[in-house]
C-alpha cells in the first residue's frame, strides 16, 4: 500500500479535492427524505452510502467525509432518535475509514469527521450555546475515536459558532477545515463578513477556511476572492451548481422561470424544485478552473453535486481519475460525432433532430 500523505503535505504539493452534497444525492437516490434531511442512511442503508462514497472516490475526491451533517444530538431530538446518535455517527464514520482506506489507486484518501452548524446557535444565549459546543465536543471525540485524519466543520453562518467548532476541533491534534455558509445579505448573522471571519478562524489556528454551500458559482465567486485576499494559508470552496443571482443571491429563494407548470407545493423551489436551475458541467470545470487559478487549493461542491461534476472539478486542475475512463467521447456520438464510420445523412440531421 503507498504511504497515506496528509491533508497539509497533499495541500503542498497540489491542489486536493473534497466532495461534499451527500444530503442532495442520497435523497434523489430515495435514502433520505427531503426536509428533514437525516443522515439514517449510515445504519438503515450502509451499502448505498458506502457505493456514493465510492463514486465520489473514484471521480477524484481525496477525502471521504463522514456523512454524520444534520447528525447530530438536536437533529436527532427533531426526528425522535436521540437513542441512535452516537451508533449512526460511529457507522458513518467506520463506512468512510473503510472507503478511504480501500482506495483502489494505491494511496488511502484522508478519512474526515464532520461537524457542522445546529440551527439552534443564538448569539444572545448562553444555554444554546453551551448545548452547541457540547454537540461539537462529542462528534469530534466519536471522529477522533473512530481514526480520522482531519476534521471538517462547515457550513456556519454565525461567526461565534464557526469558532466554538473550531475550539471543539482543536481539541484533537487533527488538521481542521472550517468553511462559512453565506446568506444572502453577504454577512455573518452575527455581524462580520465571511473574510473578517475567515481570518480570525485562520488566526485561530484553522489548517484551511473558506466557503461553501447556499450560494450557487456566480454569486459565491466574489466572497471567495474577498476570503483570498484576507487569508495567507489554504482556502476551501466548494459552491452550489445552480444559477444564483444578483437578486436571489443563494438557493433558498431561487426562482424558476415562467415555464414551470407544475410548482412545488411548498412554494419554493428549494430544496425539492431546484432541477432546472441546475448548472451544467461545463459551467463547473470552468469555475474550478478559476478558483483554482485564484489560488484557492481545496476544491469541491457542495448541494447538488454528484460525482459527474467531481470528475470535472478533479479533470480542471488536472486530475485523471478513475472515472476519467468515461469522460465525455462525443467524436463517437451517431449524430454529432466524427468518426469516419458514422453515416452522413445522419450527422446531417444534428442540426434539424
Amino acid at each position: 500500500m503507498t504511504a497515506k500523505r496528509g491533508l497539509l503535505e497533499r495541500l503542498a504539493q497540489g491542489p486536493v479535492i473534497c466532495a461534499e452534497g451527500f444530503l442532495f444525492e442520497l435523497e434523489r437516490r430515495g435514502y433520505c427524505s427531503a426536509g428533514e434531511f437525516v443522515p439514517e442512511v449510515a445504519l438503515e442503508n450502509p451499502e448505498a452510502l458506502r457505493m456514493l462514497h465510492r463514486d465520489f472516490q473514484r471521480a477524484g475526491s481525496d477525502v471521504v467525509q463522514a456523512f454524520t451533517y444534520n447528525g447530530h444530538r438536536e437533529k436527532m431530538r427533531v426526528i425522535g432518535k436521540e437513542d441512535v446518535l452516537e451508533p449512526l455517527n460511529r457507522a458513518a464514520l467506520r463506512i468512510a475509514r473503510e472507503v478511504a482506506d480501500g482506495n483502489p489507486s494505491g494511496e488511502p484518501d484522508l478519512m474526515a469527521g464532520n461537524i457542522s452548524n445546529t440551527n439552534i446557535w443564538n448569539p444572545e444565549d448562553p444555554t444554546t450555546q453551551d448545548e452547541v459546543r457540547g454537540i461539537f465536543r462529542e462528534m469530534c471525540g466519536w471522529a477522533a475515536a473512530e481514526g480520522a485524519d482531519m476534521l471538517i466543520g462547515e457550513t456556519f453562518y454565525y461567526r461565534g459558532e464557526a469558532l466554538a467548532a473550531l475550539e471543539a476541533m482543536k481539541r484533537h491534534d487533527l488538521p481542521a477545515v472550517v468553511t462559512l455558509g453565506v446568506m444572502a445579505d453577504g454577512r455573518m448573522l452575527d455581524g462580520p463578513t465571511p473574510a473578517e471571519t475567515c481570518a480570525e478562524l485562520e488566526r485561530h489556528g484553522a489548517d484551511v477556511v473558506g466557503l461553501n454551500c447556499f450560494r450557487g458559482i456566480p454569486t459565491f465567486m466574489p466572497l471567495l476572492r474577498e476570503v483570498r485576499a484576507a487569508c495567507s494559508g489554504p482556502i476551501a470552496a466548494l459552491p452550489l451548481p445552480y444559477r444564483t443571482t444578483s437578486e436571489h443571491p443563494t438557493f433558498f429563494n431561487l426562482p424558476d422561470d415562467d415555464t414551470c407548470t407544475c410548482p412545488a407545493p411548498h412554494g419554493r423551489t428549494f430544496p425539492t424544485a431546484l432541477d432546472p436551475l441546475f448548472m451544467n458541467r461545463y459551467e463547473v470545470r470552468q469555475w474550478a478552473e478559476e478558483a483554482n487559478a485564484l489560488g484557492v487549493s481545496y476544491l469541491g461542491l457542495c448541494c447538488g453535486n454528484n460525482p459527474m461534476l467531481t470528475r470535472e472539478v478533479a479533470e480542471a486542475v488536472g486530475r485523471v481519475t478513475e472515472a476519467s475512463r468515461f469522460s465525455e467521447r462525443m467524436q463517437h456520438h451517431f449524430m454529432y460525432g466524427s468518426h469516419e464510420r458514422l453515416p452522413e445523412h445522419m450527422k446531417a440531421q444534428g442540426a434539424r433532430a
